[in-house]
């Protein structure tokens, strides 16, 4: 009786189940058949975050004449978007195959063979190869692998045309001569091939449009569009609608797809509209979104993310011009302040914020950064008037090139973007890629070393040349400087200015003075040949080491080498919450902080470690000498320890103050301070460590040198 009435009760849980989730597919593709995309950007969000189990229950709904109607616009409108997106393209295409068991009637059937041929992916190939032994489906099956046109699509249908039957064979047969088929060539002219809308330039047209817009339709629609364009210029136009209340939860699923989408869409930016969209998502999307987008901000580096140049309201940022890189780099830091203080007064009103845009008025001269670039990826829309001239100066030399096309007797007709001054290296650009004079133009400029590579309007104009140095031809370009807005007496406009440093092609870790002293490098941003233990589980990203749960658990990651008494230094970044350690004389097996001896690394300074004991704090030697505290600098930045080990003896410096500087031999004489067992105490050597403890953090600049005392222990030892 007893058992009875619990399978009662589970099948009427798992019917109540059935149909709370019938009733929230019905209320998601209530919306279908629709008039305007607009109306069903929301609900196709949605539905990308179903999994099998509401497939099903849509594949189910199909089957019911009743009820059919908005089930199919609803999965037509789906699969049209989804055929736009790889990963989803894909993921559709193996979610409805398995679920087509679900279909009992022809016209469901029917239907969800063509969805598939509309995804053309290899996910539905088995499904569909095995409906050709099917007298009902058999040329639906064809039509839909030649409709895939893939190699094993094709290779299906001529597998199948051999055993087939003499019916079936025609079907087939048809299907192979349709993938056979060519079209007659059509070859585009170079301006018609110009003229092909990329990316950008739809960003760009998007972004007028937005500010025509104003309702609630046809701003989703924008933003649906959107949407579909990966990157960051993307991410950041759809960002600025989190501020707009009618469309802001639109907006934040949007950001969050694309920037798990897409890992170089990274920086403060970013984290601020990603965290702002976290409390905009609800719903059924906020079930699997918000875990995975908790999971992503945990992992998104602070370093390398574009950064916003120009706010919008004021010239913050940016400093009136001095000379030149030559001229100013003979002038002392005190002449070079009173100069740009001058250059700062006398210039007022040349370079305005006006209408979220900053304005060149048409006299004075070039408006700099403050802060000076080495290597960088650069986005930058710009607009000029008739016989416009201005250009961008990169590392404080000229320049990239923007000009009105018309002015032929000035060369103009070969278009924007070209490394004007260049004499030795190609000056010109490679294509006529500019709009017309009045209208919105972007440019996205990488340099690397010397070479400068630059798209305008989403084409490439100059690939990979070498900037040369404009102030002396003789010498190569400066290897870090301001960047220049060039003022050359007519009006201009600038919006939306991003920039991101690069990492540089070779890390150096270590000082000449280090060096001397006899300092070498434990990882120089590349590899790390010098380590061992769980090597999965440290990503190398942007040239640091970063402790990555999500490959392989972060765990312990050891120096191949055994050190004695040593002077160890490191840079590290912490994430909220993050924990992890150093391990000092510690053996490749047990738990470090006891076998051996642990400095601990951990964000000890936020409310949710307000209950940890002294010894845990950051920089103690973990259960034995507590350390000072309040020296870490806030989370995300970078921050420099130092550990000297001699003898019994412990030195912890962080951020150039010293937090702990004991013995932890005389420390422990009557015992530990946490009143646990620590072996570890008492060995001499030992392997130095990071102590993975799920959390993500990044270390660099590892560096270590090995005490002379040690060096003579080792001489007595051979002895």
């Amino acid at each position: 009786m007893k058992n009875l009435i619990v399978t009662i009760l589970f099948l009427s849980m798992s019917i109540t189940q059935v149909t709370a989730q019938k009733e929230s597919i019905t209320q998601t593709i209530e919306v279908f058949p629709y008039h305007q995309k607009s109306e069903a950007a929301t609900a196709i969000i949605t539905m990308q975050s179903w999994g099998k189990n509401e497939w099903k229950q849509l594949i189910r709904l199909l089957n019911d004449d009743s009820l059919k109607l908005k089930s199919s616009y609803a999965l037509n409108a789906f699969v049209h978007e989804a055929s736009l997106h790889n990963g989803l393209k894909t993921a559709t295409a193996t979610l409805l195959a398995s679920a087509y068991s679900e279909a009992k009637t022809s016209y469901a059937k029917e239907l969800l063979i063509k969805e598939l041929a509309l995804l053309k992916d290899d996910a539905a190939v088995k499904l569909l190869t095995g409906l050709l032994k099917d007298e009902s489906f058999n040329g639906n099956a064809a039509r839909a692998l030649a409709g895939i046109h893939s190699e094993n699509a094709i290779a299906a249908l001529t597998n199948a045309l051999k055993n087939a039957k003499e019916e079936n064979k025609k079907n087939i047969q048809a299907a192979l001569d349709n993938v056979n088929f060519i079209l007659p060539e059509i070859k585009l002219t170079e301006a018609e091939n110009k003229k092909a809308m990329t990316h950008a330039q739809e960003l760009l047209l998007l972004q007028d449009e937005m500010e025509k817009a104003s309702n609630y339709i046809e701003k989703s629609r924008i933003l649906a569009r959107a949407a579909k364009i990966p990157g960051f210029s993307s991410f950041m136009f759809v960002s600025k609608s989190l501020n707009d209340a009618e469309v802001n939860k639109v907006a934040a699923l949007i950001v969050t797809r694309l920037a798990l989408e897409d890992k170089n869409i990274k920086g403060a930016e970013v984290r601020a509209a990603l965290e702002k969209s976290l409390a905009l998502i609800h719903g059924e999307d906020s079930a699997v979104l918000v875990t995975k987008l908790i999971a992503h901000l945990k992992k998104l580096p602070y370093d390398y993310g574009f950064v916003n140049l120009f706010n919008g309201k004021d010239i913050s940022n940016w400093k009136a011009l001095v000379g030149n890189p030559i001229t100013r780099s003979k002038m002392s830091d005190a002449e070079l302040l009173a100069a740009e203080k001058i250059a700062n007064e006398k210039t007022k009103g040349d370079w305005i914020a006006k209408d979220g845009l900053l304005v060149f008025t048409g006299h004075g001269d070039n408006l700099a950064t403050e802060k000076k670039y080495g290597d960088f990826e650069m986005y930058v829309d710009w607009k000029i008037t008739e016989k416009g001239d201005a250009g961008i100066y990169l590392r404080g030399t000229p320049q990239v090139q923007i000009w009105d096309t018309s002015r032929r007797d000035a060369g103009a007709q070969v278009g924007s973007g070209g490394l004007y001054n260049n004499q030795k290296n190609i000056s010109k650009p490679l294509v006529v890629a500019d709009n017309k004079v009045g209208e919105w133009n972007t440019f996205h400029i990488i340099m690397k070393g010397d070479k400068v590579t630059v798209f305008l309007n989403g084409i490439l104009v100059t690939d990979h040349i070498v900037l040369e140095n404009y102030w002396d031809h003789s010498l190569p370009i400066f290897v870090k400087e301001q960047i220049e807005l060039q003022a050359h007496g007519t009006y201009v406009a600038y919006r939306n200015i991003y920039i991101k440093e690069l990492p540089t092609e070779t890390t150096k870790t270590i000082t000449e003075e280090e060096q001397q002293q006899g300092f070498v490098s434990l990882f120089d941003g590349t590899n790390i040949d010098q380590w061992t233990g769980n090597t999965k589980g440290y990503l190398i990203q942007d040239g640091s080491l970063m402790v990555s749960p999500d490959d392989g658990s972060g765990g312990n990651l050891y120096t191949k080498q055994e050190y004695d008494n040593f002077i160890y230094r490191f840079e590290f970044q912490m994430t909220p919450g993050a924990n992890n350690g150093i391990g000092v004389h510690a053996p490749l097996e047990g738990d470090a902080a006891y076998v051996g001896i642990e400095v601990q690394i951990l964000d000890s300074e936020i409310p949710m470690y307000g209950w940890i004991q002294p010894y845990q704090a950051h920089g103690s030697v973990y259960g034995v000498i507590p350390a000072k505290r309040g020296y870490l600098k806030p989370t995300g930045e970078w921050n420099q320890e130092e550990i000297i080990v001699n003898g019994t003896k412990i030195k912890v410096t962080l951020n150039g103050t010293v937090i702990v500087d004991g013995d932890y031999a005389a420390a422990s004489i009557n015992g530990t301070i946490d009143h646990k067992e620590h072996p570890g105490l008492k060995r001499t050597t030992g392997h130095l460590g990071f102590l993975g403890h799920g959390e993500v953090v990044r270390f660099k600049n590892m560096r270590v040198k090995v005490l002379e005392a040690d060096k003579k222990e080792k001489k007595k030892k051979k002895k």
